[in-house]
């Protein structure tokens, strides 16, 4: 459950009272004990072993387990401590062992084997034989979680809540499902209601840490991560939203060794390696972000995250043909893939292909209408090919979407004195001056100046230019030029 996608938000007063209906028994067995339809559905949904373990302790079963049970058990999942909380309860009920029903072991198995497109039909058809089990409702939401189907899954855990608002998964993935919606605020409600049902409950304390971590709260984010690995020190999961709130929080080391555990734990959770490979790549660390990325690609071949981000690399490395190899198959494969236009552009720009590169920097700024940089770039790659006017119409975006850019203002004042609008020229130049006092933008403007004919304003410009930066001769060299031509001048 890494992926962020949006999710219809359902108001907020009904999932408080959800949350404040009196809290039921969390079974729907006899004797208030849980059955193994439930049992199976929650191992479907991906409630943990070791939780589950916890509540058949808490709770006891209504049914009978033995080792063909065990073996249905293990088909869909169930891990061995499970297993073994279950022959406890085996010795205290008897031996005439009971089976979990076919149908209900044939759906889970499907989500075992990661067949969501198959299992879900057959979880509907389940719930449609026994629409008020709150265990069917929790694992149909899980696989549309899988399928992010996110309206989906909000309303199957809506219901798996209203019909069992005491167990505190349920509350837990509906603060994940806010959390994936930018409702930080029902996230953390849902969490924290799942915490008072279960004050110990790791994957409520997961998506606490993420709902914070969303909203900067990155200190009290890593205390509830913390928390969850205390209940689960092995849950792969867990490093992996540890590592990316250390990687927001801007701690890429803590980051690293955090993905690294959850690679440890899981060797192929791709989505660790690709993470890993990003923290890698802020580290500067090329070669050893390439070879994750390339880990991940093996694992999830058809994710094109990977693919990108392993051109992104290629790009920063500098290894050109290598990023024009795989943006061009990325595109070739997702030809709606929204990222790595401008990093292709780079590529086809060091080879000196600018019309590659300008159609690449146009699709750039199609998919980002209103990014300030794509048109600043577009623009600059505009000027190369001597298109000026074109240039400029870019770059005047550019400088209407971020007014604080001084590259983009130095370059829409190239674009104006290009097609000779000094007047305009000066006006950019200054802006890019205020905004940047460097050496190199004082000599801008005294070119401008100059070309306007206001000499002595100009000769300041280079004087400054050459006092910031005495080590450039040529802000020196213009400007005695500049005085042999007004004494000449003067004469």
């Amino acid at each position: 459950m890494n992926t962020r996608c949006r999710a219809v938000v359902v108001p907020l007063l009904l999932i408080a009272a959800l949350a404040s209906a009196p809290a039921q028994e969390i079974d729907r067995g006899s004797n208030g004990a849980i059955d193994c339809t439930h049992l199976v559905g929650w191992v479907a949904g991906g409630i943990s072993s070791r939780r589950l373990a916890h509540l058949v302790e808490q709770h006891g079963i209504a049914f009978v387990p033995g080792e063909p049970l065990e073996r249905q058990l293990q088909s869909v999942g169930a891990e061995p401590v499970l297993l073994t909380r279950l022959r406890k309860e085996h010795a205290a009920l008897g031996t005439s062992t009971t089976l979990c029903p076919a149908a209900v072991i044939s759906a889970a198995a499907l989500v075992h084997q990661k067949r969501y497109e198959a299992a879900q039909p057959a979880f509907r058809a389940l719930l449609r034989e026994d629409q008020n089990n709150a265990a069917l409702h929790f694992a149909s939401g899980s696989i549309f979680i899988h399928q992010n189907a996110w309206d989906d899954a909000l309303e199957e855990f809506s219901q798996a809540a209203r019909l069992m608002p005491g167990l505190a998964e349920t509350h837990s993935r509906l603060s994940y499902l806010f959390y994936h919606s930018g409702d930080v605020d029902n996230a953390l409600a849902e969490a924290r209601t799942a915490l008072s049902l279960d004050p110990g409950n790791p994957e409520a304390y997961k998506f606490l840490g993420l709902a914070l971590a969303d909203s900067g709260q990155y200190e009290a984010a890593l205390h509830a991560l913390s928390e969850a690995l205390a209940s689960e020190p092995d849950d792969a999961e867990i490093y992996y939203d540890l590592g990316s709130t250390l990687r927001d929080k801007g701690d890429l080391p803590g980051a690293v060794s955090a993905y690294r555990r959850a690679i440890q734990l899981n060797p192929n959770y791709w989505q660790a390696h690709n993470n890993l490979g990003l923290g890698l790549q802020d580290e500067h660390k090329l070669d050893e972000a390439i070879f994750e990325y390339r880990t991940a690609e093996k694992i999830a071949p058809n994710e094109p995250a990977i693919r990108s981000n392993l051109g992104a690399s290629y790009c920063e490395k500098e290894d050109y043909n290598a990023a024009v190899s795989e943006f061009t198959e990325l595109f070739r494969q997702y030809p709606d893939w929204q990222s790595g236009h401008g990093c292709l552009a780079k590529a086809f720009m060091s080879k000196g292909d600018y019309s590659s590169a300008i159609s690449q920097l146009r699709l750039a700024v199609v998919h980002n209408p209103t990014g300030a940089a794509e048109h600043r770039v577009l623009g600059q790659a505009l000027l190369l090919t001597h298109d000026d006017a074109a240039a400029a119409r870019e770059l005047e975006i550019a400088v209407a979407l971020n007014p604080d850019s001084a590259p983009a203002h130095h370059y829409l004042a190239v674009a104006w004195s290009n097609i000779h609008k000094y007047d305009l020229a000066l006006k950019e130049n200054r802006e890019a001056l205020r905004l940047d006092p460097s050496a190199d933008n004082h000599y801008y403007l005294a070119i401008c100046l100059i070309k306007l004919g206001r000499n002595d304003e100009a000769l300041a410009e280079l004087d400054t230019a050459a006092r910031i930066d005495p080590g450039q001769s040529l802000y020196r060299a213009r400007k005695e030029e500049l005085q042999k031509l007004m004494r000449v001048e003067s004469r």
